[in-house]
C-alpha cells in the first residue's frame, strides 16, 4: 500500500492511499475538516467525513501531473514506470505543483 499526505497552502488536509491497482481512497484530516475557513480540495472531493474510493486515480490528483515529455523525462529520470500514476504523484507533486495542493510520500 502506498500512502501521501495531502496538503493545501501547506496545510494538511488529508490523505490518499493507494490499497491494490484498481483501489483509491481519500480521506479529509480531522483538524482540517474542523476548520471551516479552509476550503474542500476540490470541488469533486468536497469537505466530508466520509471516505472517497475510486477505481482509478482521482481526476483531480491525476490533474497533478505532466504529461507529454515532461511525463517521459520525469518517469526516466526516476525511474517510474509510465503506467504508474500514483508513484509519479507522490514523487513529483510534493513541491512546486500548480494551484495549491501538494502531495507528500508517506514512507514507513
Amino acid at each position: 500500500m502506498q500512502k501521501g499526505e495531502v496538503y493545501s497552502n501547506g496545510v494538511l488536509a488529508g490523505y490518499l492511499e493507494k490499497r491494490a491497482p484498481d483501489d483509491y481512497y481519500f480521506i479529509y484530516d480531522d483538524n482540517y475538516l474542523a476548520d471551516t475557513s479552509l476550503p474542500a480540495v476540490s470541488l469533486t472531493l468536497p469537505k466530508s467525513n466520509n471516505q472517497y474510493r475510486s477505481n482509478v486515480l482521482f481526476p483531480f490528483f491525476a490533474g497533478l501531473l505532466s504529461e507529454g515529455i515532461n511525463k517521459s523525462i520525469q518517469c526516466r529520470l526516476l525511474r517510474i514506470d509510465e503506467d504508474d500514476d500514483f508513484t509519479r504523484l507522490l514523487r513529483t507533486a510534493c513541491e512546486d505543483t500548480i494551484g495549491a495542493i501538494t502531495v507528500k510520500e508517506i514512507t514507513n
